[in-house]
């Protein structure tokens, strides 16, 4: 029995600016993400995946168009609530780690959670186990400086999945790592999807990384070319 979607698209566009110089990055994209699924997001650049990724991110608005998420229509949501469903929802990782230099791996994790709202002993309990799911709980005290990339960017995916959101967003998250250590990343992406039960999206250029995910989305021309399926790395379904 298929999982119920926890996101659904349908005929999404997006134009950016008016009148002759206006610009339609998405021309009617279908789309269904499974609740639990490890999804790669791929395609050339202006294929539409970025543009994708920001509204499925709640950083960004159709401009026609249905965004289903957990049955919430969010095309008819203000940015204040859009901001409310980010924080409860959604976990964000990026290339560039986007670490505050100057605090430490603790306090970079519970960043979140101070803008949720978290008293200061939650906090620390919380980003201490965020910490510790990433291999780095010895760590806590240590500021990006003192930690290898391998190490800041595990640093960035607890900050992601401290508050325990149900889809974690990944754009390019091994893109400033070298072959090992990007393969450590995609085995703890892959470790919290399948033990932590978290959905993952992921936009790559890299097939390589791709190949961990179940679900592989291209895009081209700003429209959803193809999806294979995967049982396993590396595993197409034709």
């Amino acid at each position: 029995m298929a999982a119920q979607p926890i996101i659904t698209l349908r005929g999404v566009t997006k134009v950016y600016g008016e009148g002759p110089t206006a610009f339609q990055a998405l021309k009617g994209v279908d789309l269904d993400i499974e609740q639990g699924d490890f999804v790669a997001v791929m395609g050339p650049s202006g294929s539409g995946k970025s543009t994708t990724m920001n509204i499925l991110g709640c950083l960004d608005v159709p401009s026609a168009g249905t965004f289903l998420f957990k049955n919430i229509h969010v095309e008819t949501l203000d940015r204040d609530q859009r901001a409310l469903l980010r924080r409860r929802y959604l976990g964000f990782v990026f290339q560039g780690f986007n670490l505050l230099s100057r605090t430490s791996a603790l306090e970079n994790v519970e960043l979140p959670l101070l803008y949720r709202g978290e008293d200061k002993k939650a906090r620390r309990e919380m980003g201490m186990a965020a910490l510790d799911k990433v291999g780095l709980a010895n760590w806590w005290d240590h500021t990006p400086a003192e930690l290898s990339g391998g190490q800041q960017q595990r640093v960035a995916i607890a900050r992601a999945i401290v508050t325990q959101p149900d889809v974690l967003l990944a754009d390019e998250p091994t893109g400033n790592l070298d072959s090992e250590r990007s393969i450590e990343i995609m085995e703890l992406l892959t470790d919290l999807n399948q033990n932590g039960g978290i959905t993952v999206l992921m936009v790559t250029h890299e097939g390589d990384m791709a190949a961990f995910a179940r679900t592989v989305v291209h895009f081209k021309d700003g429209l959803v070319e193809r999806i294979d399926s995967q049982h396993a790395r590396g595993e197409v379904v034709a």
